[in-house]
């Protein structure tokens, strides 16, 4: 978010939708329309008009947002423009008018962006870097001040390609503006000169009374979708100020096959009717260990089911079940008779969860059977053999190298059987999974931890249910093309497609091409090249040359795939490639950024990723410029208490038993309270030596917002009244809300603020677990306690109020690098030595020395009373 008022605070949210309904701390969705806040004043920020305008080409969709506002209050209040994006698109354009002057995005190679973040921060400026993931949507959000009476333009541009899925493609339009709209409309235009064969529209909240603003006229190769509700459609029921807009609206049509050219490229689309299914061999490989106890070993048993009643009666089938070891259904595959689908219907019931996760073993066995199952000939000599993985974590057991199980799979596999990952959740390693199912010609895909998760898993397996074609191969007749994006394919499936783009390299009159599979010519087709032109001239639906563009997208996708193989000098050749193409068509990549520029402010939003096993729910680069009163306590445990006011530091150490509670910050006007407990090294019974101690539990509490978070240097635990959050340091997230934002960097930092209170910092310092003296410990960081009310205090709280010393006498101390000197405090007359701690916001690891006058004996005369007096008997 962004607040202009605040110069620490500053950046872009993302919040995908599905994560939704599990959060209930948290926003709700609010795609595509503008919020205001508060909520107690829902209309002083007015949406006076909002449209949605797409235009489909050639399957090639580009959709403009644009949505207008004033602010009616007679005060400035915050406005957020908030939309979900196709998860394939890339954003062209994003750009605001605030009160008549733009303010445009610019495309930027993200080493260049980041210059220009750092020199926005060096210079005093606010700056943010945002990064998200969802299903198939991704929310993209930025809000603004808007002065009292100020209007403000929005407006965002992105493009996509249309995947054809089970005979369809489907447009998506996330409605749900949250307040009455005076001007909203929905514009589809669709142009397909090949002919649209059908067209229909559907949405969650059309009933009869608003389904007569819906408008749909279709010719033999356009088509019209206008969506116009007045005031009173709108409306939940005649006297109700709640809008009935609140759901998807969406789009789903399909084409007649064929080429369309325009200045000099083409695109060509394939996809054969009428063709033999090809009988499946499939090895349902499932894990049952521990982690996928509940609701994901129910719903995985649930999809299964079904899965097995869809099973094509020619089809051979197996199940292997795996958790620290394997174990088959069957010992060979059986053919999907009525009597084997219900015998491994029964099985599946009795699949219950525990142990680890073996994968290696998994996998290999699976390979192993359809192996032996072929050697055998027991499988039909044309058919298609496939084994498809289900895991929600990292490898445990056995063979526990990622790379080492690549190896060993690719090996065993040799590319013979099509190998598909399924991720469920996000503890699992996605980029693991993904670089295996590539290198194995198969694809992964995440399973979202939602009530829907049985459909997920059916829908996955419908759409690679019946292939139709395998080594498929297209060909361009006479050299006359170049820049072809990938040709050659290993499978089509039913209801799939093929999608080939280029460009000519000289002109010709025919353009032909030839498409086969395996060693059987399946299709040959002729083109008039100028014939096949004409038909986008004059026509107002085309934006630009948008075939050229269509090419640089799915180029770019083709390269970011191969990328995830790549390696070394590859790797950077391929990621340079899509550097170039994507600064060249003005797409948000992942090489590239865009930059806001706004007054004294500028924001750089960079393209969603799938990557990590963390759930992608909203990230945020460091928001926080640094402010004044920086308090950390760290290491044995060492405070450090910056002094701004004399550019210099104070730091001490208290040295209290293990075991104990220590009140670090108690705020009574805000209601926050911050203590940390203690613990001890790990002790030998003969170590005589007196303990150190260090941090290894922390407790946040917001009494005010019903708000706790316990951190352990396993865990973090979020309590908001009777509900609870777990998170673990190989997470990596941050959740959003009005009054709290917290951001989990793995196995790094935790950053957090609650409300209108400081921003705290939570280092992880990890040690070598085979360590014989420490353990792993936290440190923690005060990074803007100004915010804080003047009645806070506590061991660190204390500190965040104007504190005044002076230093005389200084003279050479026991060590010659340490002079020690006299400060005055308090009205205390204290002996303090030179020296420094280690502050670790900026370098976990390592940490950077802060110089700073240590003060001795537990902060005597330093602190208001003894350090015993901090003690206290809980942790909230």
């Amino acid at each position: 978010y962004i607040t202009l008022d605040n110069p620490c605070l500053i950046g872009i949210s993302f919040l995908p939708a599905f994560l939704l309904p599990s959060l209930p701390l948290f926003l709700p969705s609010l795609p595509l329309f503008l919020r205001s806040l508060p909520p107690s004043l829902p209309n002083a920020i007015e949406i006076y008009s909002l449209h949605i305008d797409c235009k489909v080409t050639s399957r090639y969709a580009h959709t403009v947002i644009t949505s207008r506002i004033v602010n009616r209050a007679n005060e400035s209040k915050e406005a957020l423009f908030d939309v979900e994006l196709p998860k394939k698109a890339f954003i062209t354009n994003f750009s605001m008018t605030i009160d008549g002057k733009e303010y445009p995005g610019i495309i930027k190679e993200k080493k260049a962006a980041q210059a220009q973040y750092d020199s926005a921060i060096s210079r005093g400026q606010s700056a943010g870097i945002v990064k998200s993931a969802g299903r198939k949507l991704e929310k993209f959000s930025v809000s603004i001040n808007v002065a009292a009476g100020g209007k403000v333009n929005f407006e965002l541009n992105y493009e996509q390609l249309l995947d054809r899925k089970l005979g369809k493609y489907e447009l998506i339009i996330k409605v749900k503006p949250k307040q009455l709209v005076e001007d909203f409309q929905i514009d589809a235009h669709i142009f397909e000169p090949q002919g649209i064969s059908f067209l229909e529209t559907e949405s969650s909240f059309l009933n009869n009374e608003i389904g007569n603003a819906l408008k749909k006229t279709q010719e033999e190769t356009k088509a019209h979708i206008s969506f116009k509700p007045t005031l009173s459609q709108q409306r939940k029921n005649p006297d109700s100020e709640e809008t009935l807009l609140d759901g998807d609206f969406l789009i789903r049509y399909d084409v007649k096959r064929n080429v369309a050219i325009m200045n000099g490229y083409f695109v060509h689309y394939f996809a054969p009717s009428e063709m033999p299914v090809f009988p499946k061999n499939i090895i349902f490989v499932i894990d049952k260990s521990g982690s996928m106890s509940g609701n994901k070993i129910r719903q995985t048993k649930e999809a299964l089911e079904k899965i097995l009643e869809d099973l094509n009666p020619k089809d051979h089938f197996n199940l292997i079940v795996f958790s620290g070891s394997s174990s088959k259904w069957n010992p060979t595959l059986l053919q999907a008779s009525k009597e084997n689908v219900e015998s491994a219907k029964q099985y599946v019931k009795t699949i219950h969860a525990q142990g680890g996760t073996n994968i290696n073993e998994a996998v290999l066995t699976a390979i192993n059977s359809l192996d032996q199952a072929t050697y055998e000939e027991l499988l039909p000599e044309k058919s298609i053999s496939m084994i498809i993985l289900l895991t929600d974590g990292e490898p445990t057991i056995g063979v526990t190298d990622p790379k080492k199980i690549q190896k060993n799979i690719n090996e065993a596999n040799q590319g013979k059987y099509f190998l598909y990952c399924l991720g469920f959740g996000f503890d699992v390693s996605y980029s693991f999974l993904e670089k295996l199912a590539l290198d194995n010609s198969g694809v992964a895909r995440r399973i979202y931890e939602d009530s829907d998760a049985t459909l997920q898993l059916q829908d996955f397996y419908s759409e690679v249910a019946i292939p139709i074609l395998k080594n498929i191969n297209i060909n361009y007749v006479g050299n006359a093309v170049e820049d072809v994006t990938e040709n050659n394919f290993k499978l089509l499936y039913e209801g799939s497609e093929i999608v080939v783009a280029g460009k000519f390299d000289n002109e010709i009159d025919i353009f032909s091409l030839e498409v086969k599979h395996g060693s059987n010519l399946t299709l040959k087709e002729n083109a008039d090249v100028t014939e096949k032109a004409q038909v986008f001239e004059h026509q107002e639906y085309i934006f630009g040359n948008f075939i050229e563009k269509l090419w640089a997208y799915l180029t770019i996708q083709q390269l970011l795939e191969k990328a995830v193989l790549a390696e070394g000098a590859e790797k950077k050749n391929l990621e340079n490639q899509t550097l170039n193409l994507s600064l060249k068509y003005s797409f948000v990549t992942p090489m590239t950024s865009m930059v806001v520029t706004k007054p004294e402010a500028e924001e750089v939003a960079n393209k969603p990723t799938e990557k990590g096993k963390n759930p992608p729910i909203f990230y945020n680069r460091s928001l926080a410029i640094p402010c004044p009163f920086l308090s950390a306590v760290d290491g044995n445990p060492h405070f450090i208490i910056d002094i701004p006011e004399q550019d210099d530091h104070l730091c001490f150490n208290i040295y209290a038993d293990p075991g104990e509670i220590l009140k670090l910050i108690r705020d009574p006007s805000t209601g926050i309270t911050v203590n940390g407990q203690l613990i001890g090294n790990k002790q030998s019974k003969n170590d005589v030596q007196p303990q150190n101690s260090y941090i290894g539990r922390l407790g946040i509490l917001n009494e005010e917002l019903n708000l706790k978070l316990e951190v352990t240097p396993e865990k973090i635990i979020l309590h908001n009244g009777t509900k609870q959050m777990t998170f673990t340091w190989l997470d990596e997230v941050t959740l959003l809300h009005p009054t709290l934002t917290l951001k989990i960097i793995r196995k790094k930092s935790l950053e957090v603020s609650m409300g209108e209170g400081a921003t705290f910092v939570i280092i992880l310092h990890q040690t070598w677990r085979r360590n014989p003296k420490h353990g792993d410990f936290l440190g923690f960081y005060a990074l803007d306690s100004h915010r804080l009310s003047e009645h806070t205090h506590g061991l660190l709280g204390q500190f965040f109020h104007p504190i005044n010393f002076t230093i005389l006498e200084v003279h050479p101390g026991s060590t010659p690098e340490k002079p020690d000197a006299t400060m005055i405090v308090k009205n205390h007359q204290l002996t303090v030595t030179r020296g420094w701690q280690k502050d670790y916001t900026e370098n976990s690891k390592h940490g950077t020395n802060v110089p700073c006058w240590f003060i001795h004996n537990n902060a005597e005369g330093l602190i208001d009373s003894t350090y015993t007096d901090y003690v206290v008997s809980s942790l909230f």
